[in-house]
């Protein structure tokens, strides 16, 4: 029987690259379900391709033009809005969902897949982020596994199969630098969207791309990477390694370091989901260490605030990486736009997290609100 897969987020840089390797492995995966936020037009190309059960557009004031372009394909079912995506994951014939939505959207239908019991393949980091203590205990309580597909949480979960128990004194999570790793703080107050898109390794979306230009994306990383695997904030240490090709590693408690090395490849994580523990083949370019030095720096943490304030927010806990979260797509959307200077970015977040109350047990219903109130304060200090 094939692996029945539902894509949230099929239009963006991973679920592509899921289409992909599910193109790839035909005779053991298909395609249940298939997401996007407003991306019709390739919505419908993919649905066309891969033959789905059904599509979900987000964004419910595109639902006719995806109907209209997909009128001659009776078979699938066409649905629309937030509450259809919530409800599509729980399909008796799933067997795992790939969260690649970006953003705080990505919550709530997370949680209804790990409710109905389904394999979750995490590439939406933003879920541990805002909602890691209570994603952790719901996937306990339903027995649901979680398998990381980010390439640094994939590199560190490969580093610990056959680990057991075996105590974990670090995690080294590496990050590329981004564009401006060589950047005074003086330039980087010039720096324009065009320049922070460029990024030197990776081929991501927008959101992601200027995400790790500040930095914050690694910081994002360092919060995922506590829930995932159950270690403090200070057991981690990002290391800037611009090669990209030492994904993570895990150091033990007698010194040993395992790391997972690769050419950035963002199919391989999520093929290691799909097929976990098997190992299948991939095509693409295999890695020569004859070509590829391998260097390490440690990150500024003054030029990068946002890294810092990841940092800050995971020691404070409670809701205030929500803040941190909602915060950050305020103003990543705003510099994307041309709303906001880049190292305004940081100013608004830190701002965000003063003036937004700050609630030590937060409930799920705690963690929608508070990211409705800092989506507003971040806002407000946007346009102010």
């Amino acid at each position: 029987m094939k692996k029945q897969i539902a894509i949230l987020g099929s239009t963006g840089s991973i679920g592509t690259q899921a289409l992909q390797v599910i193109e790839e492995h035909s005779d053991l995966y298909e395609v249940y379900c298939l997401t996007a936020n407003n991306r019709v037009e390739l919505l419908a190309q993919q649905a066309r391709k891969f033959k789905p059960a059904a599509v979900v557009i987000a964004n419910e004031a595109r639902y006719d033009e995806l109907k209209a372009l997909l009128a001659d394909q009776p078979d699938i079912k066409i649905y629309a809005g937030a509450a259809a995506l919530d409800q599509i994951v729980e399909a008796e014939p799933i067997d795992m969902v790939l969260t690649a939505m970006v953003g705080f959207a990505g919550l709530s239908p997370t949680i209804h897949a790990i409710k109905a019991r389904k394999t979750i393949c995490l590439a939406n980091k933003e879920t541990l982020v805002v909602a890691g203590e209570l994603i952790c205990e719901l996937a306990q309580t339903y027995h649901s596994p979680i398998l990381p597909v980010d390439s640094e949480h994939s590199a560190i979960f490969q580093s610990l199969v056959g680990e057991d128990q075996n105590e974990i004194e670090k995690i080294l999570l590496t990050a590329s630098g981004g564009p401006f790793r060589l950047m005074s703080e003086d330039k980087l107050a010039t720096v324009t969207k065009a320049d922070a898109l460029r990024h030197p390794t990776w081929d991501m979306g927008a959101k992601i791309t200027i995400d790790s230009a500040t930095m914050m994306n690694k910081g994002f990383e360092v919060i995922e990477a506590k829930w995932l695997f159950g270690v403090e904030a200070d057991q981690i240490q990002v290391l800037v390694h611009p090669q990209s090709i030492v994904h993570s590693a895990v150091q033990f408690r007698d010194g040993s370091v395992k790391a997972q090395l690769g050419v950035p490849d963002m199919r391989l994580p999520i093929q290691y989901a799909f097929s976990f523990p098997q190992r299948l083949h991939l095509t693409g370019e295999r890695l020569d260490l004859f070509k590829h030095p391998l260097e390490f720096f440690e990150p500024d943490l003054k030029k990068f605030r946002c890294l810092a304030l990841a940092f800050e927010a995971i020691r404070q806990g409670g809701n205030m990486p929500c803040i941190v979260n909602a915060a950050n797509e305020i103003v990543n959307r705003a510099f994307l736009e041309d709303r906001c200077g880049f190292l305004q970015m940081s100013d608004i977040i830190a701002q965000t997290m003063q003036r937004v109350p700050f609630i030590k047990a937060p409930s799920y219903e705690t963690y929608v609100e508070t990211d409705r109130e800092a989506r507003r304060v971040a806002s407000e200090l946007v346009n102010g």
